[in-house]
């Protein structure tokens, strides 16, 4: 029985060895966007954590902060869509900040089924504190990649993200 398309590619990724009649090769570390991308997504939240981690936050919880710094009275839908997070992870990542009075939770004045999140005095606080510790984290990456090509790389992932979301 001859395998379908589907079959084919993942025989193609995982065997390395003859698909219908075509040979295929093993795919390796440097040829997958998915690996680099996470290996170095492994790496800049490593730094970024380095830094956070002094104002008690991750690097998803800074952003979280950060985006209700900016906008308050999100809702979960605006935070997760503008996030590029699902509202499951979301919620877990609010949990703690809830927890710790830095982010406060009220019904929406349009509807009071649905719930808006803003930042506590503490909450911005702690977010002044953290935004201090990340413009440092900034800096590091930036003496890694240079400013320029660290300008041009954030440019080329927001496309990416705006491209697969539209």
């Amino acid at each position: 029985m001859m395998a379908g398309p589907r079959e084919a590619r993942g025989a193609e990724i995982r065997t390395g060895t003859q698909v219908g009649n075509t040979m295929t090769k093993r795919i390796t570390r440097e040829e997958c966007n998915c690996f680099a991308l996470r290996q170095a997504a492994r790496f800049v939240t490593q730094l970024y954590e380095r830094h956070l981690s002094q104002a008690d936050v991750t690097a998803a919880q800074f952003t979280i902060l950060s985006r209700l710094a900016g906008r308050p009275d999100a809702t979960a839908a605006e935070l997760s869509d503008d996030l590029v997070m699902d509202r499951t992870t979301l919620v877990r990542a609010l949990k703690p900040l809830q927890r710790d009075g830095l982010v406060l939770t009220a019904a929406a004045e349009h509807d009071t089924r649905t719930l808006v999140y803003r930042l506590s005095a503490a909450g911005l606080r702690r977010y002044d504190k953290a935004h201090a510790l990340w413009l440092d984290a900034q800096a590091e990456f930036e003496q890694h990649m240079k400013r320029d090509r660290a300008k041009a790389l954030r440019s080329e992932l927001f496309a990416l993200t705006k491209a697969a979301a539209g």
